[in-house]
């Protein structure tokens, strides 16, 4: 469902070899007909081959075609910033790569290239060389990008960083607030080098009615000029953005109706209502029959309390979107509908099986194997979130079933926060992704910006009380009552094996560091976690075995030096008596 209208715009390009004998430059634009124009928006790059390099014209051709195409393969759920930067440096080891299969016949493939994606109401870019990215607005022209140019001389420089150059690629990137009304304007330095900013801002200001025409004359001014390389530009003015009216954005959030609460018996859709799974403040859970296929399902549906807010029911939205876009056995599947639908719900497989919570009251002391499989799945699942940067953000045992085949499910996306999403631009607040306090990270209750280690802070809270036998915290009850630094500054961490002796210390090394307070002290990966809870590490091990040096450092030179004084007092003593 498309939450804000479209945007719009209009693009003229030209392109010339102008007095040499080849055209080194290449450019294009992307403008989508699919779903695709709010999800990714509109790309346009310009590449500029570098003429000392025999393959230039092939390296700008493969930056145009490449960023055009791939940019549009990544991910949904990718932020512009990730999905751009991923996209350009794979490029840029393709180019090196291929250089130096010719080098032998000095066959650079190398170039200048900037891009950029328009999305929403942001103007992001990308940028390495000396071509430029100007953006007009009401008659003034500003440059965005920085020539990445090394002068020797007034009169002899070199470019300092470029595609293809090298396989350690530092990108420029920017996003950039824009309005109806701006031109983006983008040139190779066969123009930029003789048209100044003004001629260009004045070239815009007569030539916008037809921007096909502009950039010609753009190119055959600089040529006037003297320009000795080919010339090429771009012109891209916005027409439209996503309108922010409220009235208009919770219309089209509201174009299906909330359904009424439904009783076992009743029929939606055709789905048949089998019996209530779970009723709340926010949402209601049906297990349903599906119609023809007779098959068992999870309807969700949201509660008519928010049937006026469109930020509620934006996040419901992305529920079902996160679900049907994010594949894995560990992820609750959502289900298409089997005919379009008249009403605002979702359908989910159904599991079989019982949550986390139920699992670990039937097992207190469960075999360390057996929970090291589960948190092998948990991982898998929370995994395949975060390759879409997307965070789950309310990881608990009531939000993980396990079926009867033993197969672990992470269920309820209702406060899941993914990146790309958040670069829409809405006339609305937007809720706060909710979680619960016990399982969720500092940061959140700090307000500092969460992360992958916020969620391998939960699974670490739940691999505690997996290996702990039962509700215990690694913090106790006051974890969830501290709201401060100073609060979290006092929480000390408990080991496990008070509560289960029989949990190695190595494994309790390991839980430590994936509980710890600061961000920065615990995993950078959920595969390091894993890892440390599979075999021991080192670090983690009883080191009540090795020497008090080995032990407690501090503690042996402490002794040593107790000692020693000790020694020194009986010496002088003795010399006294004497």
């Amino acid at each position: 469902m498309q939450i804000v209208p479209e945007l719009s715009v209009r693009y003229g390009q030209a392109t010339s070899a102008g007095v040499k004998s080849q055209n080194d430059d290449c450019l294009g634009v992307r403008i989508p007909s699919d779903s695709s124009l709010g999800t990714k928006g509109v790309a346009m790059v310009i590449a500029d081959g570098v003429s000392s390099a025999e393959a230039g014209r092939e390296a700008a051709e493969i930056c145009v075609q490449g960023f055009l195409s791939d940019y549009y393969s990544t991910p949904d759920t990718w932020q512009v910033k990730t999905a751009g930067h991923r996209v350009i440096v794979a490029i840029n080891s393709w180019l090196y790569g291929k250089g130096q299969a010719f080098a032998e016949a000095r066959k650079g493939f190398v170039c200048a290239m900037s891009g950029l994606v328009l999305k929403s109401h942001s103007l992001h870019y990308f940028h390495v060389g000396d071509t430029r990215i100007y953006l007009w607005r009401a008659g003034q022209l500003e440059q965005l990008t920085q020539d990445h140019r090394a002068w020797v001389s007034p009169k002899t420089s070199y470019l300092a960083r470029a595609m293809g150059l090298g396989m350690n690629l530092d990108v420029d990137y920017r996003r950039v607030q824009v309005e109806v009304g701006d031109v983006i304007l983008t040139c190779s330095d066969g123009v930029h080098e003789f048209v100044t900013d003004r001629e260009l801002a004045d070239c815009i200001i007569r030539g916008r009615e037809e921007l096909d025409a502009c950039c010609e004359a753009i190119n055959a001014q600089a040529l006037a000029a003297g320009s000795h390389d080919n010339v090429s530009c771009q012109l891209l003015e916005i027409t439209g953005l996503q309108d922010m009216s409220a009235a208009e954005v919770y219309d089209e959030l509201g174009r299906l109706p909330f359904p009424p609460p439904l009783e076992p018996g009743m029929s939606l859709d055709g789905y048949i209502v089998e019996r209530i799974l779970d009723e709340s403040p926010r949402s209601q859970l049906y297990l349903v029959k599906e119609p023809g296929s007779g098959r068992t399902l999870v309807m969700k549906t949201p509660s008519e309390l928010y049937s006026d807010n469109p930020a509620y029911i934006e996040r419901f939205l992305v529920e079902e979107w996160v679900g049907r876009r994010i594949e894995s056995p560990n992820l609750v599947k959502v289900i298409d509908k089997h005919q379009p639908a008249k009403f605002l719900y979702y359908l989910m497989e159904h599991v079989e099986g019982v949550t986390l919570v139920d699992w670990m009251r039937a097992n207190p002391q469960p075999e360390m194997g057996q929970v090291v499989r589960i948190l092998e799945q948990i991982v898998a699942g929370v995994r395949a979130l975060h390759r879409k940067e997307t965070l789950h953000q309310d990881l608990k045992p009531d939000n993980i079933l396990i079926n009867t085949e033993g197969v672990v499910k992470i269920i309820d996306y209702g406060s899941v926060a993914v990146a790309g999403l958040k670069e829409s631009a809405v006339p609305f607040t937007r809720q706060a992704e909710l979680g619960t306090k016990r399982y969720s990270a500092p940061e959140y209750v700090l307000g500092r910006r969460p992360s992958t280690r916020s969620d391998l802070f939960s699974i670490g809270v739940i691999a505690y009380q997996l290996f702990g036998g039962g509700a215990v915290h690694p913090y106790g009850d006051s974890m969830e009552t501290a709201q401060s630094v100073r609060d979290f500054s006092l929480l000390k961490y408990r080991s496990v094996t008070a509560s289960n002796p029989l949990v190695p210390q190595w494994i309790d090394g390991a839980l430590a560091k994936a509980v710890h307070l600061h961000p920065e002290s615990r995993y950078e990966a959920l595969s390091e976690m894993l890892a440390d809870l599979q075999q021991p590490n080192l670090d983690f091990l009883n080191r009540e075995g090795l020497p008090l040096m080995q032990r407690n450092p501090l503690a042996f030179w402490r002794g040593l030096s107790c000692a020693l004084a000790v020694v020194v007092l009986l010496l002088l003593l003795r010399i006294l008596v004497k």
